[in-house]
């Protein structure tokens, strides 16, 4: 009877999960001539429950949330589908299976981009959408072959239990450079025109994707200086992206962020502490760093080493990646 309950008690939490998440988008069946069946409506209802979450996420943050399915016998074959809107032949889906129509649904919206893949490899997944049709297929192949290239790596690394299985966005809408929310990274199309060679940025987002903080673990400036600190060490083709640490100057501080704060963590693995940013990482990932961290784990706080650190910036020997090189 224990077990009967325990595993009633999962599956309604299960449900309730999954209630919940597809309540975040929402279907309107447009029938006024009772061409679909009953079943056909509830085989449509869930292969949009299966797959337009995804298609969401994918696509893009303005992907419209509410959706509309009509009939449209003179406009498809099959289904056509779009952000928002699912057009449906009510004679093809007549007595078609749930599998054939979530097939048929999953075809529809990938049709949205210009070029979508899946890539296995050694146990990591790689989904890559593109939806600017002028992307380089060079750039696109040399970010898919970094991810396989330095994403396993990191992982093995720094947390073995980050995701294997990750999507690479490249948008037209989005401005910035790139940026990693869940498992998915989002790449700026007219960045990655403009700097066709800056493969590493894949190296930068996957350490996020890694580093799986959450929220409140750590600021910022530590969080972004240990992603470019990876990059420096990690990175595949650092001189191919003419990408480098600053020199130091009297109006840097650790709280910069990014490159100024990456190569103090790299004057401070060569001079203080190796593995030091390792350790760190490790706290924020558990929620349990704090101001007391740099002095648990150098002796110091982090403004003296900041201060011995300004004193000397140039006792480093940095390298940099170069594939022409390898």
């Amino acid at each position: 009877m224990t077990k009967r309950i325990l595993l009633f008690v999962l599956i309604s939490c299960s449900l309730c999960a999954l209630a919940q998440k597809q309540r975040e988008f929402s279907i309107t069946i447009t029938d006024p001539s009772n061409l679909l069946s009953a079943e056909a409506k509830s085989h449509l209802t869930l292969a949009f429950n299966m797959q337009y979450p995804y298609f969401a996420s994918a696509d893009g943050y303005r992907t419209k949330r509410d959706v509309v399915l009509e009939i449209a016998n003179g406009e498809t074959e099959t289904i056509k589908a779009k952000a928002g809107e699912i057009k449906v032949n009510s004679d093809w889906v007549k007595g078609k299976s749930l599998k054939k129509i979530n097939k048929e649904l999953q075809v529809a919206l990938t049709r949205n981009w210009s070029f979508y893949s899946t890539k296995n490899k050694k146990g990591y997944k790689l989904t890559f959408i593109s939806k600017d049709p002028n992307l380089d297929p060079t750039v696109r192949q040399n970010l898919i072959d970094t991810y396989f290239e330095i994403y396993p790596t990191l992982v093995k690394t720094f947390n073995n239990k980050s995701t294997k299985d990750v999507l690479f966005v490249v948008d037209t809408a989005y401005k910035a450079v790139a940026e990693a929310s869940g498992n998915r990274i989002l790449f700026s199309a007219g960045y990655m025109k403009a700097h066709p060679t800056d493969i590493d940025v894949v190296t930068h987002e996957t350490m996020h994707i890694v580093q799986g903080y959450g929220y409140s673990a750590g600021p910022v400036w530590l969080t972004e200086g240990i992603a470019d600190y990876v990059r420096y060490k990690y990175g595949v083709d650092n001189v191919g992206s003419k990408w480098s640490l600053p020199a130091f100057n009297d109006k840097q501080s650790y709280t910069n962020s990014y490159r100024i704060t990456a190569r103090f963590f790299a004057w401070l693995e060569q001079n203080v502490k190796p593995g030091l940013i390792a350790a760190l990482d490790q706290q924020l990932r558990a929620h349990q760093y704090t101001g007391e961290s740099w002095t648990n784990l150098t002796g110091k706080t982090i403004d003296q080493l900041w201060e011995e650190y300004s004193k000397n910036p140039n006792q480093v020997e940095l390298k940099y990646s170069d594939k022409k090189s390898k």
